[in-house]
This record gives structure tokens, C-alpha cells and sequence, in this order.
């Protein structure tokens, strides 16, 4: 693997990692589709082909499909939070590891882990505070909408990462800025009932 190579994995793990701290499964989706098609010269490392199989796409699609609903369900929502401090710094360490191609497997599960798991985490913590703040202020009524926000940011992160990686760190902190304004926002709305009153 070039230099060059080396970065633009870096950064097309750092991106999909980010995506999937969103929303699970569709980073992993898009990955394994643009690695089973050839799209943009996305290739997977060794070890992880079977996130191209008929049986992974199939899992995936239906993964997808589940969090994109159940995720728009109040109560739902934060259940798939919590699980997700879990699920979702795995999933970005997997996307993260399996682009890596050329080097050792163990390798690239290392660098998986140091680049998709903490980057994954963030951006999840991040989306957890905006619902937090969104069922304090709102009693959970604008989760849908700030869910569906979440599933069309993670869509154009995926894809941004697979076509223009280079362009990853600006859309990192333009995302993050975008999260943490909407938590203050959303904050700043629900406290303002409570100052208004006698």
C-alpha cells in the first residue's frame, strides 16, 4: 500500500466510522455495495470479503431497513441509543479495518480500531445528546425529525467518504459543529419556558 493509498483509507474510514456513529448500518451497506460492484475503486481487505457475500447484503439491507423505522419510534429510539454505545464504535471499527488493503490483517484491525471505534463513539455521543436535549425540549415529538436528519447526514457522509475521501476532515468538522449547534439550540429552547415563567 502507497502513501497515498494509506491516507485515502485513513480517510475513507474516518468518514464511514463517523457515518456509522449515525446510523449503524447503512455505511456498512454502501461499503460492502461499492466494494461488490466496483464503485470508485472501493476494494476490501483481506478477511473481510464476506461483508460483500449474498448473506451479508441481505443482513445489511434488512439492518438498515429495521434501524431506519424502529429509530423514528419513540422510546425506540433511545433503546437503539443505548445499544448503540456498543454497536455502533464496532460497526465503525469495521468499516474503518476493511478498507485497509495490502497490508496485514491484523494490521488493519488495529488501525480499525484506533480510527473507527473512537471516531464512531463521537459522533454517536454527539447524536445522543441531540436527543436528550430534543425529549427534554419537545417530549420526544421532533426525534423523528431530527432521526431522519441523522439517516440523510449519514447517507451524504458514506458517500461523500467513498467518492471525495479528501474532502472527509472538512465534512468531520462541519458535521460535528452542525450536531453540537443543535444540541445548544434545542437546550436553549427548552430552558426558555422555564425562565419565562413567574
Amino acid at each position: 500500500m502507497t502513501t497515498a493509498n494509506l491516507v485515502l483509507a485513513i480517510l475513507l474510514g474516518l468518514g464511514l466510522s463517523a457515518s456509522t456513529g449515525l446510523n449503524t448500518f447503512l455505511p456498512l451497506l454502501l461499503l460492502a455495495a461499492a466494494a461488490r460492484f466496483g464503485i470508485a475503486g472501493i476494494t476490501l481487505g483481506e478477511k473481510f470479503g464476506w461483508l460483500t457475500s449474498n448473506v451479508a447484503m441481505i443482513v445489511l439491507i434488512l439492518a438498515v431497513i429495521v434501524e431506519l423505522i424502529a429509530d423514528k419510534v419513540p422510546a425506540v429510539d433511545h433503546f437503539l441509543d443505548s445499544i448503540g454505545t456498543f454497536v455502533r464504535p464496532a460497526a465503525g471499527a469495521i468499516a474503518a479495518a476493511s478498507v485497509f488493503t495490502g497490508i496485514d490483517p491484523t494490521i488493519a484491525a488495529v488501525l480499525g480500531l484506533i480510527i473507527g471505534a473512537p471516531t464512531s463513539f463521537g459522533f454517536h455521543a454527539l447524536k445522543a445528546g441531540t436527543r436528550v436535549a430534543s425529549s427534554a425540549a419537545t417530549f420526544g415529538c421532533a426525534n423523528p425529525i431530527i432521526s431522519l436528519v441523522e439517516d440523510i447526514l449519514s447517507l451524504a457522509l458514506s458517500v461523500l467518504s467513498i467518492f471525495a475521501p479528501i474532502f472527509v476532515p472538512l465534512a468531520l468538522v462541519l458535521l460535528a459543529v452542525l450536531l453540537w449547534q443543535l444540541v445548544k439550540r434545542i437546550r436553549a429552547r427548552g430552558a426558555a419556558p422555564a425562565h419565562s415563567a413567574p
